[in-house]
């Protein structure tokens, strides 16, 4: 078993990309918001508890993170014309912009580390963390 070096080689490599992208994205924009705008443009609207399995927190944290994103305009928040309990989450012009920037970030750093390796290497990093990562019903 490789467990310890691959900790210690996942753990670098996380450090480096979070720390990445906390300098790539402020002071406008944090990897949680990149993660709700993404997840905005392929849904158009959700309620806030349709994020929750997104982002692995509470339903609070996801509200505060909502209300921050509202009041940077990130986002919209509107009432259901049917239900006024019900409240929809849409992506604003400022969130599309603020998406494709943030997109751009992660995709130029994971670039710059996938460069490192021939384009062969790359489909099979690719292809073994997808071997690891699976569900265990689903691993072959």
């Amino acid at each position: 078993m490789h467990t310890a070096e691959f900790a210690k080689v996942w753990s670098r490599l996380a450090k480096d990309y979070k720390l990445h992208m906390e300098n790539g994205l402020a002071p406008s924009l944090t990897e949680a918001q990149l993660t709700v705008l993404e997840v905005l443009e392929e849904h158009r609207r959700m309620k806030p508890s349709d994020f929750i399995p997104y982002m692995a927190t509470s339903p609070a944290a996801v509200t505060m993170l909502l209300d921050r994103m509202e009041k940077n305009a990130l986002i919209v928040r509107e009432r259901d014309e049917n239900d006024r309990r019900i409240v929809w989450v849409s992506i604003s012009d400022k969130g599309r912009q603020e998406a494709a920037r943030g997109i751009q970030v992660r995709n130029d750093y994971l670039s710059h580390v996938l460069n490192r390796i021939s384009s062969h290497n790359q489909q099979l990093l690719v292809y073994l963390l997808g071997k690891v990562s699976a569900a265990p019903q689903e691993a072959g």
